[in-house]
């Protein structure tokens, strides 16, 4: 009988390594995808003759696309599961960077940008539902890690983008690109755990809260975003035309932030469970803080990538804190708290680059890079909300 019973543990304890297994993928690509179109930004501008300010509209409409999926596909979600969901968004992602890379217009671009913006969002919202699932079948926390390879794919995909686009070129990359998060995505494929319908979870979603705690936590996830976008949609072009950057170095802006916020996220839950949610925040803010100001003052390029770094440090642990946080607020459902910080945070998400754009046409992305640690010093003015991330983890790019 004993024997029977370990084994029936073993082979659930295989299964659920096998699931964890799946997710981890999901999140690797869907970074990886993203990493990768960090370095196409330069030549998607001169292509289509884009300026700073056209650019940041062009980004605009990334964002849009995210928020248009979103919440469409939480109600999928609900309706089939997270499993179906999540297979068919990977699939829909795939050719969007030979897409991105052809595009021969502005109105194909814009289109095209569109597309790409909400498959990786409405993925972003499906491989976190997965992840609970999976979490619920574990019984413990798995979504720092699961985060953890969201940016070591930013890190692949960014890393290797610069390298790979001075060899084979901007169409060689893409496809290059897509051929490797096809091997992702079909190693991952027949490990993807099935999770049952929640066709009940549509109510719950139309009650907002009205107590202002998730909103702070919200504004505060948006504060956070912000630098990481900047650095997402605009490090490239900062490194290239303010810095006299190579292609292969510019790309590697995004690679260093990538890195080390990988690298602190695979570490984020110890080290919160040492310090507290409250002091993680703000020693992760204060770091977040020197690295702009080191990349907004850099003298070279080299320093600004360092910049970059410490930034990926700070940034690493802040949107996950806010997001437990809202998980965890007394008399709240952590489904609402978390949905109302989400949209809160992605708001920031799609009206700064195109305000980045706009001020950096005039002023340099230097002086955006100094100013925006002013956001931080709001967060750092809240960081005791923090308090309610302690003892749960969190989610959040």
């Amino acid at each position: 009988m004993d024997t029977n019973v370990n084994v029936a543990r073993g082979a659930r304890s295989g299964f659920i390594t096998r699931s964890r297994a799946a997710v981890s993928l999901l999140f690797l690509m869907n970074g990886f995808v993203v990493g990768c179109w960090a370095p196409k930004i330069p030549d998607f501008a001169e292509r289509l003759a884009l300026t700073k300010f056209e650019l940041g509209l062009m980004i605009l409409v990334f964002g849009v696309g995210s928020l248009v999926m979103m919440p469409v596909i939480g109600t999928q979600i609900a309706k089939h599961g997270s499993r179906v969901v999540v297979r068919a968004l990977a699939v829909c992602l795939l050719p969007m960077l030979l897409v991105l890379t052809l595009a021969p217009n502005v109105i194909t671009g814009a289109i095209s940008l569109f597309l790409f913006g909400g498959f990786i969002g409405a993925m972003d919202v499906a491989m976190n539902a997965n992840a609970v699932a999976v979490e619920k079948s574990m019984r413990r926390a798995i979504m720092s890690s699961c985060h953890a390879f969201w940016s070591l794919g930013g890190l692949i995909g960014s890393g290797l983008g610069g390298l790979a686009i001075s060899k084979l070129g901007i169409l060689g990359h893409a496809e290059l690109a897509t051929v490797l998060a096809a091997i992702f995505l079909a190693a991952a494929w027949p490990m993807v755990l099935a999770d049952p319908p929640h066709p009940d979870t549509k109510k719950e979603k139309t009650k907002l809260p009205m107590v202002p705690l998730p909103w702070l936590l919200g504004l505060m996830a948006l504060l956070c975003m912000v630098p990481e976008g900047a650095i997402l949609d605009w490090g490239a072009l900062y490194l290239r035309q303010e810095m006299g950057a190579s292609v292969a170095l510019s790309g590697l802006g995004f690679a260093a932030f990538s890195a080390a916020m990988a690298t602190m996220r695979f570490a984020g839950d110890l080290v919160r469970d040492r310090l507290g949610g409250v002091k993680t925040l703000r020693i992760c803010t204060l770091f977040a803080i020197v690295g702009l100001l080191l990349t907004s003052l850099a003298p070279d390029a080299e320093i600004a990538v360092l910049g970059f770094a410490l930034c990926g440090i700070g940034i690493s642990n802040m949107v996950p804190i806010a997001f437990s946080a809202a998980g965890n607020i007394p008399g709240l459902k952590p489904g609402i708290g978390i949905s109302v910080v989400t949209s809160i945070g992605y708001s920031g998400m799609l009206v700064a680059p195109s305000v980045i754009g706009f001020v950096a046409e005039h002023v340099g992305f230097a002086v955006v890079f100094m100013a925006l640690p002013v956001l931080l010093l709001v967060v750092l003015a809240f960081s005791r909300l923090a308090q309610y991330a302690d003892g749960v983890s969190g989610a959040g790019h």
